[in-house]
């Protein structure tokens, strides 16, 4: 794609970034069948060759974002199918956060839609106040239909919707200190704690902490760790992004200088995607950009870390059909797609791929607040796929995608560490269909 920025538009780092992304760009298309909202909506500024060009036309011309450029990126999911599916290797991850950040400067959203994301931004990334507003969601539920009902309360209502009626009791997991391995010491890692994942479901770091301590792995909750930042950074918000960052590269640097570590261990694929990233987000700081590209190099998805070691012997077993759904943040954001399948199958279970595997569930951090309608229609079309392959159970990776899918069937949906962790000699995990259970014999 030709483009035509002046040499001082040039001399922004963003800016420059982006035009070289923009200049890779061939309009072939192929990224309109992929593309979620494009395949829903039909809209071809609903697809990622759409708002390239509208992105492309408001950063030439140095001009405010407006309300159609507006309503277009907010409808992206942020999915990174294009990525998977471009021949020309177009970075659109780095062009729609630079685009969000322009829009954040340069747009202003009326009033409820301000209010929206601020409540957002202000609640999601710190877990107490997460807490706390599930527990007032309890008293708001009633008025969901009435929020629906009203345009600019809609989000309002997909909130209520999306919040559990009971929330687990804080783990003992989450707070910093360190979890020895058994036995002979086999690796030493950190594990992010993160943001809403352990609010929503703690047994999903409770259990991998309790698999790689039974493997002999020192597990790490470093003081200081906070949200990875993707919340935040999805919706432009680039400087509260940063702070995250920057926060959890001093937490987890503290981390490597008092006794090393092997990686970086992330339960939430969204979370891996932003974090495998801070190397290029914090590339102009001079005074974090080798610490964040040394972080980035250590991240890794609990099913890629499982997947470099020997695991032993199962010692649970269930005679289940898994239908495993890879978040895309696992298959597009980090190409992670043997990894947790392959683990699943060693594990026993019998693992059947929905139709239609590339498509959005609809959660994409907040999109399934702030686009209800749109995410939706998705997770609908997501479960039909999935029931299709009438499993016993969901398998995934990511918290948000659980949540998602979970409001629309009742099939039981388990992140695969807890199936892993059951397998390997942990406890049973919530919802795991029982009447197929069978004891295995433990190796000699």
């Amino acid at each position: 794609m030709q483009t035509n920025f002046t040499a001082e538009q040039l001399t922004d780092p963003g800016v420059a970034e982006s035009e070289k992304i923009l200049r890779k760009c061939v309009h072939c298309g192929f990224c309109t069948a992929t593309c979620p909202t494009y395949v829903t909506l039909g809209n071809e500024l609903d697809s990622p060759r759409g708002r390239i060009y509208l992105i492309k036309d408001m950063l030439e011309n140095n001009r405010p974002a407006d309300k159609q450029v507006v309503t277009h990126i907010d409808r992206c999911l942020s999915c990174l199918a294009c990525m998977t599916t471009c021949p020309s290797g177009v970075n659109y991850m780095h062009l729609v956060d630079h685009a969000r950040a322009h829009i954040e400067k340069t747009y202003k959203r009326p009033l409820m839609n301000r209010i929206t994301r601020g409540l957002l931004a202000m609640v999601l990334p710190y877990p107490g106040r997460f807490r706390a507003s599930l527990y007032a969601a309890r008293l708001g539920r009633p008025f969901a239909p009435l929020f629906r009902a009203l345009p600019g309360l809609k989000p309002m209502a997909a909130m209520l919707e999306l919040a559990p009626a009971s929330v687990p009791e804080p783990s003992k997991f989450a707070r910093p200190g360190s979890h020895p391995g058994a036995g002979h010491k086999r690796g030493r890692v950190a594990i992010l704690t993160g943001c809403a994942q352990p609010v929503l479901k703690p047994g999903i770091n409770e259990a991998t902490i309790r698999l790689l301590n039974r493997i002999g792995v020192e597990v790490v909750v470093p003081e200081g760790e906070g949200c990875c930042g993707a919340l935040v950074h999805h919706m432009g918000r680039e400087h509260d992004a940063l702070d995250a960052a920057r926060n959890n590269v001093d937490a987890w640097t503290r981390a490597i200088g008092n006794g090393g570590l092997d990686a970086i261990i992330i339960t939430a694929s969204g979370c891996g995607t932003t974090i495998k990233d801070y190397g290029y987000m914090l590339r102009e700081d001079p005074a974090y950009a080798e610490k964040a590209a040394r972080v980035s190099e250590l991240a890794k998805d609990i099913t890629e870390y499982l997947a470099s070691i020997e695991l032993p012997a199962p010692v649970n077993g269930a005679d289940l059909v898994v239908a495993y759904h890879s978040a895309c943040s696992m298959q597009h954001g980090q190409k992670i797609t043997v990894q947790p399948k392959a683990l699943l199958k060693a594990a026993g279970f019998t693992v059947k791929d929905p139709p239609e595997g590339h498509l959005c569930c609809g959660s994409a951090g907040t999109y399934n607040i702030m686009q209800p309608e749109i995410a939706r229609t998705l997770r609908d079309r997501k479960v039909k796929n999935i029931e299709r392959t009438r499993p016993d159970l969901i398998a995934t990776g990511n918290i948000g995608c659980m949540t998602q899918i979970a409001g629309g069937t009742d099939i039981p949906i388990i992140h695969t560490v807890e199936l892993l962790d059951w397998v390997y000699g942990g406890e049973k995990p919530a919802g795991l269909p029982a009447a197929k259970a069978v004891k295995l014999e433990a190796a000699e």
